[in-house]
């Protein structure tokens, strides 16, 4: 996934489910910068407080719902997500920077999924390839969100 973003060194990225935060210092060797979010508050809490000893000055943490993205710190060079919707949620697609990539599992069942690659043109207009099948979490949001 990491990868297929394409990453070069100067990028903003989005990263939807922190978990223990290894994909997400992995990003930030990477990139610029990271904006990662995750909806269980122990693994975010735990994950800031790791990757704050271990050095990481370059993320930024939110314990909340992904499902709308981080519209306050978009537009998003790059997109993450480490769970399934059932469909790419549009609010991510509108964070992502023109010239930009998003990388996601996609599928409304566990065992028929497909790990999708968006890119935004400079036009705006939208190019998907699949990379292939996947067994990703659901992806969850809060109820009422």
């Amino acid at each position: 996934m990491t990868e297929a973003l394409e990453l070069g060194g100067g990028e903003r990225v989005l990263e939807i489910g922190t978990g223990c935060g290894y994909q997400t210092a992995v990003l930030a060797e990477l990139a610029r910068e990271v904006f990662t979010i995750e909806l269980e508050e122990v693994l975010g809490v735990a994950a800031r407080e790791r990757l704050g000893r271990l050095g990481y000055g370059n993320v930024e943490f939110w314990i909340g719902d992904g499902s709308g993205g981080w519209p306050e710190a978009a537009p998003f060079d790059a997109i993450l997500a480490a769970a399934a919707p059932a469909r790419i949620p549009p609010r991510l697609l509108d964070q992502l920077a023109r010239g930009g990539r998003l990388c996601m599992p996609v599928g409304d069942d566990v065992r028929d999924q497909e790990l999708v690659v968006v890119h935004k043109r400079s036009d705006g207009t939208l190019a998907r390839t699949s990379l292939g099948g996947v067994r990703f979490v659901p992806f969850r949001a809060k109820p009422g969100s």
